[in-house]
Formats: structure tokens, sequence, C-alpha cells
């Protein structure tokens, strides 16, 4: 996919894919400009479990009709992730009021939250839909998912076909393939970030809100890697008969020859969490709402690339929204980049 954009190219100090994972953070906070003032939103789920959002209005009015955008952020990840907040702040930059979404139990939702999120709960997203002011979804709508998020997202896309209540969305570095990318994830090279991300999920599953039976907080406190906490938790919590069984029915790769709302799907071919060959492989003439922009270089939710901030990602994506709302023009092509 040709953007109004150079072709990603790392800068100094972000060589290879771990650096490049790891700036994401590692880097300082995006200073907070373009944004003349954010509220919280809270949105309350069927079953009693609350959804926390941070709504942010630009500081400058641009001329036309601009969607509202919700970030979804990734695994162990928040509102306040520094790749959403440095998304907002493009966003903001360009009109457009943004929505940053904490998923449920994680960030502030997981003190008024029972439940959990995963990377198949894509039935939140339908009821957060459902429960979006009419003043704010107006002028359409963009989802924007990050990792996992990104991963739930596409699964709604797919699910929901032509009926989505989408203009548009995005997914960036999502995990297609869930049993994949698992796999991965436990390789000896991956030790670090495994032990890491795995800690992160802990102690959010484990956090104040969460309604826990003992041996459930037992399970989640004794896995031994993120199989053992899907398979223990997860799955059995969920109505899948083991990690496997969540794997394969949730995986975004199958629900994506159903997406009718037009999609970009951005993702590094050097990503060290997701294979790339998931992307390379996968059938992109297909579907043409699919809008493949797969990059050779950039990491997972990396992209920190010559011209600095903000990362050639959120320029991409920005570009993206604007070429679907009729704001800007690009051309799609499916080679990689980079």
């Amino acid at each position: 996919m040709s953007l109004d954009l150079p072709p990603f190219r790392p800068r100094f100090p972000w060589w290879g894919a771990d650096l490049q994972t790891l700036a994401s953070r590692l880097r300082p906070a995006p200073t907070a400009a373009t944004s003349a003032c954010s509220e919280r939103l809270s949105f309350r789920l069927q079953d009693g479990d609350t959804l926390l959002a941070e709504l942010d209005h630009p500081a400058l009015v641009q001329p036309g009709r601009r969607p509202l955008v919700l970030l979804i952020h990734g695994l162990t990840g928040s509102a306040e992730s520094l790749y959403i907040a440095s998304q907002a702040r493009l966003l903001l930059g360009r009109g457009h009021r943004v929505l940053r979404l904490n998923l449920r139990g994680a960030g502030p939702s997981r003190a008024v939250c029972r439940g959990q999120y995963y990377a198949g709960r894509s039935q939140d997203f339908r009821e957060l839909m459902s429960l979006l002011p009419a003043a704010l979804t107006q002028d359409g709508v963009v989802a924007v998912g990050y990792s996992l998020g990104g991963a739930m997202l596409l699964k709604y896309l797919g699910e929901e076909g032509a009926a989505a209540p989408l203009v548009a969305a995005a997914s960036v570095s999502a995990p297609i393939d869930l049993s994949a990318t698992c796999r991965n994830m436990m390789r000896p090279r991956n030790w670090l970030y495994h032990r890491y991300i795995l800690g992160e999920m802990k102690h959010e599953a484990t956090g104040e809100g969460a309604a826990l039976s003992a041996a459930e907080r037992s399970s989640i406190l004794q896995a031994e890697t993120i199989w053992h906490y899907d398979d223990a938790f997860i799955a059995p919590r969920h109505g899948f008969a083991g990690a496997e069984d969540y794997y394969a029915r949730c995986r975004p790769v199958q629900f994506m020859p159903g997406i009718r709302v037009p999609t970009l799907v951005l993702a590094s071919l050097d990503d060290p969490w997701i294979p790339g060959a998931l992307y390379s492989g996968y059938d992109w003439a297909g579907n043409p709402a699919l809008r493949p922009l797969l990059t050779r270089r950039g990491g997972h939710v990396g992209f920190h690339g010559l011209g600095g901030d903000p990362p050639w990602s959120d320029r991409a994506v920005a570009t993206f929204i604007g070429s679907a709302t009729g704001v800007a023009t690009m051309t799609a092509t499916a080679r990689p980049q980079g």
C-alpha cells in the first residue's frame, strides 16, 4: 500500500526488531498539546461491568466533518499506553475527537470490572458501539486496534460484515493466528518478552475488582507460560475446551474474509512476537476491503523511523483514515515496504 509517506526506514537508536519493539515502552511520552480538554466516559455493560474511556477533544476545529476515532490498546496496555497517546496526539492535531478505550479489566477499568478481556471478546465492541452517544457518532466512527486489540477488532469486523457501524478501521501488529503467535512468543529467543508479559497478565487479572474463585486465582498465579494461563484460566472461564480450542475459535484470520469495512492491516514482517509468514502468506487479493501495509522492518508496534516522531505507523493510520473519510487520497498496493 502506497501512502503519501516515504517508505519506512528505522532511525537511530532503534536499530533492529527488538529495539523497535522496546521503544514503544522506553521512549519519552509524547508532549500533550493539540487537546483542548479530555473527559472520562463510562459505559456500563449488560452484565454489570463498566468500560472506562478517555474522550479527547481537539484544540483546534478543522474544516469539514471528521469521524470519532476509537483507539484500542493491546495486551496489558491501557488508554495511557505510549503508542495510544502518540496516535491520539496526531489525530487530535488533524481535528478528530479521540476515544481511548480501556478494555474490560484493563487500566482503570480493572476496578469496575469483574471480568477480563481476551482476544476473542468481540462482543464487548458490539455492545460498546450501541452505547456510544449519538453526538459522538454523528460524523461516523473509525476504530484502530493495536496488537491484541487489533485481533479483537478484526474478529468483530469479520463477524459484523457489512453491518459493522464503522466507516473504516485499522489494525497494527495484530496476532492474526493466536496459536502460532503463542508458540512464537514461547521460543527461547523471546523468553524476556514472555516473562515480562506473563507477569503483567497475572498482575492485571488478579487486580482490584476481579471476581475470581480460589481455584482461578491459583491457576493464574501458578501459570508458567502464556499458554498455561490461557488453558487454565481464560479458556474454561469463557466456555472453551482449552487453550487450543480458544485459539482456533477466536483466531482473526478465519474472520478476515468476512470484513466489508475498509480496513488497513499494518504489520512488520520482522515482528519478534508475530511470525511474518502469517501476513506475507495471506491471500490479500481475496478481499478488497482489506488494505495490507506490510513493512520488512518495524518490530511489534514499533515503526520508529526517519523523520522523527510520530512513529511512521501513526502517520500511515492517520493518512488512511483521511482517505477513507474523504479528507485525503491514497493508492493501495500489496508490496512490502521498508
